[in-house]
């Protein structure tokens, strides 16, 4: 039965979900398109292969979602999220359009990124807390871990044919037609949300009075079992997923390789990931053990990745770096969320992504410095190194402060054993 407990399918039984997942994954194919264009755009069309630029591109994307996530994450939780959806669709088409014509009429200038990237960061500080809560009101939530899942799913299935397709697309008819794709994408989500039945949805909540802001972050404050878990999504989207930079530095300086080889590292790395959410689609209790494991097994997979001696092999490392990082933050995403009571679910969830993706403005230039100075295979040695010291400190914290005990259970492969007193993410 498609609802069974434990089905890989079973949100697929509500058909709200069907139709958001339907725009979602059109959406998610024109972000991962123009994601490459972009940085195509960068790289060999506005500088001399500046990773430097780059990381500034990509911090760009994300410095408004920590400044603004409070605030962003307050109005979710007061007003309709399914009405908040719909304007950050249309404004996010508008700047992927806008630059689309400029790179169309010839004038693009890196400026010209920077600011519509920022712009785009603006839009997305309100979007993704959103999306996140909006889930939990698209399926009932026994459900909840399976819909993340899926939706890991949609963005990583977008992830596996969009970095390849621009590659063939920028290779055939330039940078502009990929940034084109991306704002007509748009159209398909905002149609989706269009197109939901609004009686079968499960709304939270709705926050009232003033303060909404300093209660979300009270209730934080008294949640130390969500704060370990947005720790540790903070040192993994700070200094580990920086594949953006990581995949473009060494695929032209480390390998000599070209457009189209770049877009399919981005499509290798995508079987890992989308192998990564569709496991996680049947994990029905997320917990601290996967999540500290899954941390560790990327870190080492990654360090590996930044010695490889071929382009071939640096690309066979990408799948398990995927798979883990996946598993990390497919699993935090739903114990944080299962974890929160609804009335503050859009605010924690605004911290949470404030949190998870508003590190890269503070490490993706720091990790394009280093390319710069050190080159591309130390840089990606230190996110790996990075991302592994935080989990361990993460760790040493808990057995010290909350009384974990560390095991190691006996088995091929042997797996990490975490005791505590308190669950945490449950």
């Amino acid at each position: 039965m498609a609802s069974e407990r434990g089905s890989m399918l079973a949100s697929f039984a509500v058909r709200n979900y069907r139709i958001f997942f339907a725009g979602a994954l059109i959406s998610n194919l024109g972000t991962w398109i123009q994601r490459i264009g972009q940085d195509w755009l960068v790289l060999t069309e506005l500088t001399d292969g500046s990773s430097a630029a780059l990381g500034v591109v990509t911090a760009l994307q994300f410095l408004a979602i920590p400044i603004l996530a409070p605030y962003a994450g307050s109005l979710v939780d007061r007003v309709r999220t399914r009405r908040m959806l719909a304007v950050t669709q249309v404004l996010l088409g508008v700047t992927a359009l806008g630059l689309w014509a400029v790179v169309a009429l010839g004038v693009a200038e890196l400026w010209h990124v920077f600011v519509f990237a920022l712009l785009q960061g603006v839009v997305t500080a309100f979007d993704n807390p959103a999306r996140q809560a909006f889930v939990s009101e698209l399926v009932s939530p026994e459900l909840l871990p399976n819909a993340v899942g899926l939706n890991s799913t949609s963005f990583n299935g977008a992830r596996l044919l969009g970095p390849g397709a621009a590659g063939l697309l920028i290779a055939a008819f330039g940078v502009g037609p990929t940034l084109l794709i991306n704002a007509v994408s748009f159209a398909f989500m905002l149609a989706a949300v269009v197109a939901l039945r609004p009686a079968e949805l499960h709304p939270s909540p709705r926050a009232r009075g003033r303060g909404g802001t300093r209660d979300g972050l009270r209730y934080l404050r008294g949640r130390p079992d969500l704060i370990v878990i947005m720790v540790i999504v903070f040192a993994l989207g700070t200094f580990g997923l920086n594949f953006q930079i990581y995949n473009a530095t060494m695929a032209t300086e480390v390998f000599g390789k070209g457009v189209t080889e770049y877009g399919m590292l981005g499509t290798v790395m995508a079987i890992g990931t989308l192998a990564g959410a569709l496991m996680s689609t049947r994990r029905t209790r997320p917990g601290l053990r996967t999540i500290l494991a899954a941390l560790g097994a990327f870190s080492l997979s990654t360090a590996l990745a930044a010695v490889a001696p071929t382009y071939e092999v640096f690309g066979l490392l990408l799948i398990p770096s995927g798979f883990f990082a996946l598993t990390v933050m497919t699993t935090a995403n739903a114990a944080v969320q299962l974890g929160t009571d609804p009335r503050y679910r859009g605010r924690v969830m605004a911290v949470y992504m404030a949190i998870f993706i508003g590190g890269t403005p503070l490490g993706a230039p720091v990790i394009g410095w280093l390319g710069e100075i050190l080159g591309a295979r130390a840089m990606v040695l230190a996110g790996a190194l990075a991302t592994g010291i935080a989990g361990l400190g993460v760790l040493g914290y808990l057995v010290v402060h909350d009384g974990v005990r560390l095991g190691v259970e006996r088995g091929l492969p042997p797996r990490l054993r975490v005791t505590q007193v308190q669950p945490v993410g449950r």
